[in-house]
């Protein structure tokens, strides 16, 4: 059976997709087979005259995953507006049917999967008269646990508070936070790790360098964060 975590964030560019990356590509390391999945992406990008769901791009060329980004995605969308703004603007609406099916799929080729969220834990994917997808219903409906991104500098305290009370609000299992762009030798960054801490009673699993290309995280400690799905 399979095991997964959820990535989420305290909010949009707080680096989901990068940790994501760095991530799958630590497990790999450790010779585990380990995949990733995007249910949902906005803001295609072109290369080569091509449109590419970038983020998925980013993480399986980190993680040295050959693989069309295409599969490992759900529903991808051209324009960087909010998933369910982009949705509504090309007329096609998440489902959460297909999301399970092809998480299912997914799974199916790995031991270890990280899925990834977008923007921060409310993200909407459907807003519309006929109901709503918010992104805590897709976490649930996949049975993960969650880790949660979020910066290290100012502001992080009360965002990372509130994503984790949040969580918690909704039986949503927080497993650990990861701070991004993390300056070990800045007074405010270390202080901010230990009040969210002592403030959420959620242990920060890893601390990462800006532009760092891998994570320091023990074999352990990361595999720790996975349960059975």
């Amino acid at each position: 059976m399979a095991k997964g975590i959820f990535i989420t964030a305290t909010g949009t560019d707080v680096g989901k997709t990068y940790i994501s990356g760095l991530l799958v590509k630590r497990m790999r390391e450790f010779g585990l087979n380990c995949g990733y999945y995007k249910p949902v992406l906005s803001g295609l990008e072109e290369k080569s005259g091509k449109l590419i769901p970038g983020d998925v791009d980013f993480v399986l060329k980190t993680a040295k995953i050959d693989a069309d980004p295409y599969d490992f995605v759900s529903f991808a969308y051209k324009p960087a507006v909010s998933p369910h703004l982009a949705a509504r603007i090309e007329d096609k609406s998440v489902t959460l049917e297909k999301i399970k099916s092809d998480f299912e799929r997914i799974k199916r080729g790995y031991d270890y999967i990280i899925t990834e969220g977008a923007g921060g834990i409310v993200c909407p994917f459907k807003l519309e008269k006929d109901g709503q997808i918010l992104l805590p219903e897709v976490i649930k409906l996949l049975d993960l646990d969650i880790v949660i991104v979020a910066p290290a500098g100012l502001g992080s305290i009360n965002s990372a508070f509130l994503t984790v009370e949040y969580a918690k609000k909704l039986k949503i299992n927080v497993k650990g936070i990861i701070l991004n762009n993390f300056e070990e030798n800045n007074l405010m960054h270390t202080d901010n790790k230990r009040a969210i801490e002592d403030l959420t009673g959620v242990s920060v699993i890893a601390v990462v360098k800006s532009g760092a290309d891998s994570i320091e995280i023990e074999k352990d400690a990361l595999l720790s964060v996975f349960r059975e799905i």
